[in-house]
């Protein structure tokens, strides 16, 4: 602690971006000044890259704080925060940086605004080393707003590698606080389905080949369930620049949802792609949990802010979850337990992830 300054080692653990979304969020939240120094660390580029800066400048925006050293490259910023605001939030990366990670910074924080929210995201909206949009709609969304909220996410737009270009309009009202989740009984697989998708100069006929291949992989494992995997071509108008990927979900009969996703690119074989994401939800859908291994790190921060303990079944901890929670018992009261499920079968690796949330008052409401 410099003063009352939170000082933040980004070079931990992960060591990528996640630190600094997961600390300037709970900062923003809080009202902590923090300090993060060594950003990136971990990382081929160190330092901020532009998705990164635009999420930083999105929750300064929101809640008129201050930040120094907010440029690309920089490896050290310090932050201040003020008072959430609600109103209409602009960010764009400028480039195919992911619209989800944006949203994953801001939307902890206008939950706690004094009004609501609008924030219109542009960037990549498929991007690699990220969740695709499709994700953050047919599996994020339904499960986060257990914690008791909702959003709405329009896809304006679709932009993909390189140029980016996509844009997203999330619309929030803020709430008194955020209950606890309990997500510790799997159930049964009750259906299976997905999108696989091309976009700009690319043919329908590799969607239907990542399609294809999804379903034979699948059906070697699950033989009796219906799979509706829907090839689409993106309207010209909705999308910007060439993509194409596949997205598959698996809802199960306690209302669980497990995914697997694959982004295509130049050179790869639709069918690999397809086989990717079959093999990624059938991995998911192994251990057990009641959570995939995307959904784990994202649910942490609104188990810290819940009031109450919440409980996650999960898969093997990632490395994403164990620092983001971390940062979040370092900046919070939150306490997190990681314990090894019992009740399952020996071999199975599942955890059960409890969390003594910190009750956060939105002291606007």
């Amino acid at each position: 602690m410099d003063g009352d300054r939170v000082e933040i080692d980004g070079g931990i653990m992960e060591g990528g971006g996640q630190i600094l979304r997961v600390s300037t969020a709970l900062s923003c939240l809080l009202g902590l000044p923090v300090r993060v120094r060594r950003i990136r660390a971990g990382r081929s580029q160190p330092g901020l890259r532009p998705q990164h800066l635009s999420g930083l400048e999105i929750v300064r925006d929101l809640c008129d704080g201050k930040l120094n050293g907010g440029e690309i490259g920089s490896t050290e910023i310090t932050f201040t925060p003020g008072k959430i605001k609600g109103g209409t939030h602009i960010a764009d990366t400028k480039t195919a940086g992911s619209v989800c990670l944006l949203m994953q910074v801001a939307m902890p924080c206008v939950l706690f605004a004094a009004s609501p929210s609008e924030l219109h995201l542009k960037g990549g909206t498929n991007a690699e080393m990220a969740p695709q949009i499709d994700y953050t709609v047919m599996v994020f969304k339904p499960i986060v707003e257990k914690f008791n909220f909702t959003f709405n996410c329009d896809i304006k737009r679709r932009g993909y590698y390189p140029q980016g270009g996509g844009e997203v309009v999330v619309q929030m009202s803020p709430v008194k606080e955020l209950s606890p989740i309990n997500l510790t009984e799997r159930g049964t697989v009750t259906k299976i389905y997905g999108r696989a998708f091309v976009a700009g100069a690319l043919p329908i006929k590799l969607a239907k080949d990542m399609s294809s291949a999804a379903v034979r992989c699948i059906r070697k494992e699950i033989r009796d369930l219906y799979i509706n995997i829907q090839p689409v071509r993106e309207p010209d108008d909705q999308a910007v620049g060439t993509g194409s990927g596949i997205i598959i979900v698996a809802e199960t009969s306690t209302g669980c949802l497990l995914a697997g996703s694959s982004l295509g690119k130049r050179g790869k074989n639709s069918d690999k792609v397809g086989i990717e994401a079959a093999e990624m939800l059938l991995k998911n859908l192994k251990h057990g949990g009641t959570v995939d291994d995307s959904l784990q790190d994202q649910l942490i921060i609104f188990m810290a802010l819940a009031k109450g303990v919440s409980r996650v079944k999960s898969g093997p901890i990632t490395l994403h979850t164990q620092t983001a929670i971390h940062f979040a018992e370092q900046l919070t009261k939150a306490k997190f337990t990681v314990t090894k499920s019992e009740k399952e079968d020996p071999s199975n690796d599942t955890y059960i992830i409890e969390c003594q949330g910190m009750g956060m008052i939105n002291p606007n409401l």
